[in-house]
């Protein structure tokens, strides 16, 4: 099995990640408009971005030393 990675989530990322992945995936299939999030979801995300790269050993920028 290969390594699994866990991210806990609260229930307003976790909605904010299945619409931006819907429609996202909406967009690829029938052209349709992905809409803007707004600044707390996109905050939001952003915050799930960082942690998921960390927990897959990606580096969040060139100046990211604290993972080794």
């Amino acid at each position: 099995m290969a390594e699994e990675i866990t991210l806990r989530l609260d229930r307003a990322t976790a909605e904010d990640l299945y619409v931006t992945l819907y429609e996202v995936g909406e967009h690829i299939a029938a052209g349709a408009p992905v809409t803007a999030p707004t600044k707390e979801e996109a905050e939001r995300l952003g915050a799930l971005l960082h942690e998921l790269a960390h927990a897959i050993g990606r580096r969040c920028n060139a100046y990211c030393d604290h993972l080794g």
